[in-house]
């Protein structure tokens, strides 16, 4: 058993990675007050709703193996009194920086509503990022149970008040009104925007628009004022009157519903790429024998874990989700895996939908690029099987990625199964992205693509699209000694 990851933020207690499993441990002043915040109604409620990661205590024998693992003594140094909980394990863990904009809104509303009920407990939270949430297919996850501590009776401030701000709804209102990436605003902000950021986006005129002006441009202007109230600013306050206290945390918790309500994503149509695959480059009976091919293995194999690489709007995943399969799908078009997370809600599919650029995943960040995992590394041997559709020529001709290169990513990712499509250079499309440079990809013969995909796997059956210039091909993983 070895250590992949080691929380170090919160002094009330460390998460921990080792193998498949995940540990928390939890210093003798805070248990009683975690394993209380477990056992009330609000946090049995979450629970029973799958809102929390699925969290119970280790009994003394499983602890004393876990103090004989080298990695772990550290924190059963000194003779401190820990308890150690394990959590669930959530497949296939997502960051902020690659949701597309509704699952950053749906994560923040979800914090808000935990908030909510929670307070009706005596319970706060401590903190408020996206960071503490995690998606189990299409559905949020509250997964930093220890941000869920007693309220102090009387105090009238919800404390993560500014983070939340900084962490959801700026870079939701940035998003929306001027378009910029969520990757490109929290990749390498973990903790948000400032309000003067957004403020000099801002044109003279914009600046006075609702919400901008209640957001953004009276938080800048007052932000001078508070900074001369000094250490005051932060003494804690205190009603005598409780009730009038919560009821002021409640208005807290209210004006953030209104402000992400004014940012809520809009449904874009302004992308190329919903109904690519239907109107560009297939007929009616080429897309119904691909679409034959693909269910044809899904049935057979039944693959449990399936990554969808390219999944333009999941047509596709949805086959898997339908067959039981988890399903993490990628794009890198937001509008695309919006268009697909909505879906997925309506319908209840297992699917995660991610803005993913393959040719440019996201890679280790935070302190010493281990506190967020690349998405390589996440994704190797997590999947029973992977798709490739209409995909790979982008990565040859658009990207310039040799065709060895792709085969080993896949043969990383899958344990069993790739299901990938062969486009050949004469293909509409392909002459398309190749813009003239055909003898670039010359040597691109289907005999070549064949003999490539035998480095890594063997070919158990293919299938000529009918009216096309494009082949389907079920591939094997070898194994290797």
């Amino acid at each position: 058993m070895t250590e992949s990851t080691t929380s170090f933020r919160d002094p009330a207690g460390v998460c921990c990675q080792f193998g498949k499993r995940i540990f928390r441990f939890i210093e003798n002043d805070k248990i009683a007050e975690f394993e209380s915040f477990l056992a009330s109604s609000s946090g049995r409620d979450f629970a029973a709703r799958k809102q929390l990661a699925l969290t119970w205590r280790l009994a003394e024998p499983d602890i004393q193996t876990l103090r004989d693992v080298p990695n772990l003594a550290r924190f059963f140094s000194d003779n401190r009194s820990i308890a150690v909980f394990e959590h669930e394990r959530i497949f296939f863990p997502s960051y902020p920086y690659e949701w597309p904009p509704e699952m950053l809104w749906e994560a923040g509303r979800f914090t808000l509503e935990l908030a909510r009920k929670a307070l009706a407990d005596g319970y706060c939270l401590k903190d408020a990022t996206p960071y503490n949430v995690l998606y189990r297919g299409c559905e949020p996850v509250f997964i930093d149970l220890p941000s869920f501590e007693a309220r102090v009776p009387g105090d009238p401030v919800w404390r993560p008040y500014a983070q939340f701000v900084r962490t959801f709804v700026l870079p939701m209102l940035v998003n929306r009104h001027w378009g910029v990436r969520l990757a490109d605003l929290l990749m390498t902000r973990r903790d948000g925007l400032e309000s003067i950021e957004v403020y000099r986006l801002c044109s003279s005129f914009k600046r006075f628009k609702s919400p901008i002006f209640s957001l953004v441009t009276l938080p800048t202007w007052l932000t001078p004022i508070a900074r001369r109230s000094g250490k005051n600013l932060f003494r804690q306050q205190k009603f005598t009157n409780t009730e009038k206290a919560t009821f002021v945390v409640e208005m807290h918790l209210k004006q953030l519903e209104r402000a992400m309500e004014s940012v809520r994503p809009m449904t874009r149509k302004d992308s190329f790429w919903p109904g690519y695959m239907e109107t560009n480059s297939y007929s009616t009976e080429a897309f119904a024998a691909k679409q034959r091919f693909v269910e044809s293995i899904l049935d057979e194999f039944k693959p449990a874990r399936v990554l969808d690489v390219g999944a333009n709007t999941g047509h596709f995943s949805e086959l898997a989700s339908r067959r039981g399969a988890e399903v993490v799908a990628i794009d890198s078009d937001a509008a695309c895996m919006d268009s697909l997370h909505r879906h997925a809600r309506k319908k209840k599919l297992n699917i995660l939908s991610l803005v993913v650029d393959l040719s440019r995943p996201s890679p280790g960040i935070g302190w010493r690029n281990r506190e967020c995992a690349s998405f390589l590394d996440r994704g190797k041997a997590s999947f029973d099987c992977v798709f490739m559709l209409a995909f790979i020529h982008h990565l040859q001709v658009t990207e310039g990625i040799p065709l060895r290169e792709i085969f080993q990513v896949a043969y990383e990712f899958t344990t069993s199964l790739f299901i990938v499509e062969f486009v050949d250079p004469e293909d509409g499309m392909f002459k398309q992205l190749t813009r003239g440079r055909e003898e670039l990809h010359a040597g691109l013969t289907q005999t070549a693509f064949e003999l490539e995909c035998e480095t890594h796997f063997e070919i158990m059956r293919s299938l000529s699209l009918p009216g096309t210039s494009r082949t389907l091909y079920a591939l094997k993983r070898r194994n290797r000694a």
